[in-house]
């Protein structure tokens, strides 16, 4: 299973099929990304594409003697714009490709627009999501659910595209969801509905062991998109921030306009391709000396490995003049999520001294939106084990053993998640089946969706999954793909923070519970 492959055979497969000549293509907003995925401009022009047009630029010229290959979204904005296209045809031509299921009146609607007979074809070609890696994909979603409900907008758009994505990969496949979020069930709920719908385009070979589809919440681990992730792409991510794999630098003071943006793509960047899953230390072994130097002069007293519940560290990171709000911000979140109840809980302190620290009050809330977005109330898994202090030292203690790098030691909750599922191992209670079947056997095909955003180390997991787990192929997916920034924008969507009144208050609280 490869989602890059799939969404490229349908761009492929449409400049094919137009046949030889110059082209136009045609694209909206969202399918103009998802080709610069898969495409470079030099690609492309090979083919024989030498304009690309926006369905919805007003100025476009009348040439006659290009041909269109219309590649859009279904949207009811599209058929209009295509139907105002077909009335005074600007091409030769055209070839139109919908990127999901249209509605037979709609295709009614462009036949009688077609008053010039100017339309060779009209097809759907399911490529309806962002191909990020060979594993991953997105949907480009920020601030899908309001509250624990999703936005029905956003609904909408998930169903689509998860079902493009199945369709694109050929699968069919069984549904399992997270059971302690309604988001879950209800997207499980929507893309078996149109499985059922459109059930002819589903009829593809059987496998011996049916494809599955889990649905996963993003509040179920809000820990992994608030963690430094250390490998080259998420770093990237990060640091500056990976949109559709092009970076903005163009607020960097100085930057040449030949790099005010820069293309980050493994199938054209052949030194990206064989460094992005590495980690810190294996980029450079300069690096990693470095950190090795800075290690050894630390004091004595620093290289001490205290007990995880001993905030000292912390208030001293706190303190320290270097240490940015978002930062010092990120760093309290992190440990109210993970001592939210706890009996010695220092959450109050520590958001004193973020005020002490003159970080914003648009951040201390944050804090509580993070607890009230992704705390135990409404996780379903035990993401925090063992519980007590003295077992949570040893448990860090012994995972320092051996490891070369402390800063790739995490591991997010989703591996231990197909590490249970690959082994037949994953609970029902927690994870059931949608409807009265169930996989006999361990699964082979599986595709993974996080409502509320994936993560590159998420990405990373699968990837190594993939790798070393023969007869095993999994694809990840997300509303979008986080760094922390993202991540807090997408609680802040959410709306979850407007039920907290101060953060001292909900702290305060916070700390009481047992």
């Amino acid at each position: 299973m490869n989602v890059v492959f799939a969404v490229k055979q349908y761009i492929s497969k449409m400049i094919e099929d137009s046949g030889p000549g110059m082209k136009v293509l045609l694209m909206d907003k969202e399918t103009t990304g998802i080709v610069s995925m898969v495409y470079t401009q030099s690609e492309i022009l090979q083919k024989e594409v030498y304009l690309f047009e926006r369905i919805d630029s007003q100025n476009r010229e009348i040439m006659k003697h290009l041909k269109a290959i219309c590649f859009l979204r279904p949207t009811k904005e599209n058929v209009d714009y295509i139907i105002q296209e077909l009335r005074r045809p600007k091409y030769t031509i055209y070839f139109i490709y919908f990127s999901n299921v249209i509605s037979k009146s709609d295709v009614k609607s462009l036949a009688e627009a077609d008053e010039q007979e100017v339309v060779a074809e009209v097809q759907e070609f399911y490529g309806d999501y962002i191909a990020v890696n060979p594993h991953l994909f997105s949907l480009n979603i920020l601030g899908c659910c309001q509250g624990r409900n999703w936005d029905p907008a956003q609904l909408s758009r998930t169903t689509q595209g998860l079902t493009a994505l199945l369709l694109s990969l050929k699968k069919c496949p069984m549904i399992r969801y997270q059971l302690s979020s309604e988001a879950a069930k209800r997207l499980a709920e929507c893309v078996k509905q149109v499985i059922t719908k459109e059930y002819e385009l589903f009829e593809f070979r059987r496998t011996e062991v049916p494809p599955l589809l889990l649905i996963l919440d993003r509040c179920d681990d809000a820990i992994t998109p608030l963690l430094n992730q250390w490998t080259y792409q998420a770093m990237v991510h990060e640091l500056l921030g990976i949109n559709n794999n092009r970076i903005d630098l163009s607020r960097v003071p100085g930057i040449s306009k030949d790099l005010r943006e820069v293309v980050l793509s493994a199938e054209n960047d052949e030194f990206y391709a064989n460094n992005m899953y590495l980690n810190f230390a294996e980029i450079g072994s300069n690096i990693k000396n470095l950190m090795e130097d800075f290690q050894k002069k630390k004091p004595k007293e620093q290289q001490k490995l205290e007990s995880i519940a001993d905030m000292k560290n912390i208030k001293r990171l706190l303190q320290n003049p270097k240490v940015t709000e978002f930062d010092a911000a990120r760093l309290v979140m992190l440990y109210a999520l993970h001592y939210e109840r706890h009996s010695s809980n220092s959450l109050p302190g520590l958001m004193m001294d973020l005020r002490n620290k003159g970080v914003s009050e648009k951040y201390r809330k944050l804090v509580s939106a993070v607890v009230e977005y992704g705390g135990k109330r409404v996780r379903g898994s035990d993401l925090f084990s063992p519980k007590d202090a003295v077992a949570i030292t040893k448990q860090f203690l012994k995972g320092l053993k051996g490891v070369e790098n402390v800063y790739t030691q995490h591991q997010p909750f989703l591996h231990e998640t197909l590490d249970h599922l690959i082994k037949g191992r994953l609970k029902e209670n927690l994870y059931p089946y949608l409807g009265p079947s169930t996989l006999r056997d361990r699964p082979q095909d599986i595709i993974v969706f996080v409502i509320g955003g994936a993560t590159y180390e998420e990405a990373l997991t699968v990837y190594n999954l993939n790798r070393t787990t023969p007869g095993v192929r999994i694809v990840l997916g997300g509303t979008t793909v986080h760094n922390t920034k993202s991540f807090l924008e997408e609680v802040l969507a959410s709306g979850l923070h407007s039920r907290s009144k101060e953060s001292s208050q909900v702290t305060s609280r916070s700390a009481s519970r047992r």
